[in-house]
């Protein structure tokens, strides 16, 4: 499984990991718990580590009774506890991070110190522990606002406008230059919109959250059309599964996206209502193209570099946004 430092072999594809020890930073997270149960569902021993920044403790507690998993409270911040956690595992899977882009805005060095430096203590761990796969939850933020759309891979300059996506960035170069001069590898996952069961924030989060409050009228940032691709975290985890098990190369990225389409938040809107079951809600939308400063109000991913490899998501952006509103119209 694991290969010696500086092993310049050629890349091939290799063929699919048999059960593995991985390690799930922010484990607790949306994202990150909905992995853990995808990883244990495949046989897989599973190490899930958060500091309950944005996770939560009842993400994780189906978990606990399966002898295959552990949870392990800690901050990634903390060098010397991370290059405890990372021995003796197969792969990383680095999901923690500030996910809340707007939040990073009022606290300036949220995203620096929770994405950015994590990332650079995961790395010195594996590299100290001899573990050589990391896989990278990072961002369709570091685009920016990308002049050509459906936005590639390769598309440059890389010209972030919120600090989330300078620190998903920075943590990219840091995990590039790793590989290079230790002979890590990684599978890097530029994420469209994430949404599904344990969401934590986010439009739709906040629209129920409102509506729950106030059920005649809800506050919408922004005109409504802005419009992102938004993908089921079912389809985002299997997505990554499959990147890790099927790619082969020192850095593999790529963008983690529905087939085509994006959502308007007008179409949110109107999904969160209808999956409320409310009738007459006036919606008031406090005007402008984006919905707060960092915001990219127009995003289209091209999700066809995964798709060469079998894999592209099954639902739409819309589906995936309908069938998320009822999810969370249920959990909250």
């Amino acid at each position: 499984m694991k290969r010696q430092a500086f092993n310049r072999q050629p890349n091939t594809l290799h063929a699919p990991r048999p059960a593995v020890h991985a390690l799930v930073t922010g484990g607790a997270g949306f994202i990150g718990s909905n992995l853990c149960g995808a990883l244990l569902a495949r046989g897989w021993r599973v190490t899930a580590v958060d500091n309950f920044h944005l996770g939560r403790p009842e993400f994780v507690a189906p978990f606990r009774a399966n002898a295959a998993f552990n949870f392990i409270k800690a901050d990634l911040l903390d060098l010397s506890r991370v290059k405890r956690l990372v021995r003796g595992c197969d792969v990383v899977f680095h999901m923690a991070a500030n996910s809340d882009i707007s939040r990073g805005g009022r606290e300036t060095d949220l995203d620096l110190s929770l994405g950015t430096l994590t990332t650079c203590n995961v790395l010195e761990a594996m590299r100290l522990a001899g573990v050589h796969d990391i896989v990278f939850a990072s961002s369709s933020a570091i685009y920016g606002l990308a002049r050509v759309m459906p936005t590639s891979e390769d598309y440059g300059p890389l010209l972030p406008i919120s600090l989330y996506g300078a620190s998903k960035l920075a943590a990219e170069g840091f995990i590039a230059a790793f590989c290079h001069n230790f002979g890590l590898r990684a599978w890097i996952f530029r994420f469209a919109n994430i949404i599904g069961p344990h969401a934590t924030h986010g439009a739709l989060f906040d629209f129920i959250r409102r509506l729950r409050k106030n059920p005649r009228a809800l506050r919408v940032l922004g005109d409504g059309r802005q419009a992102k691709p938004y993908l089921h975290v079912s389809e985002c985890v299997g997505g990554m599964i499959h990147g890790y098990e099927h790619a082969a190369g020192e850095v593999n990225y790529f963008n983690l996206a529905p087939r085509t389409g994006a959502t308007t938040v007008k179409f949110i809107a109107a999904a969160v209502v209808r999956a409320l079951g409310l009738k007459g809600v006036k919606f008031e939308f406090t005007g402008g193209e984006q919905g707060w400063r960092g915001d990219v109000p127009q995003v289209r991913l091209d999700a066809r570099k995964l798709a060469r490899l079998g894999w592209r998501a099954e639902m739409s952006s819309d589906a995936a946004v309908e069938r998320a509103a009822r999810e969370l119209a249920g959990q909250l």
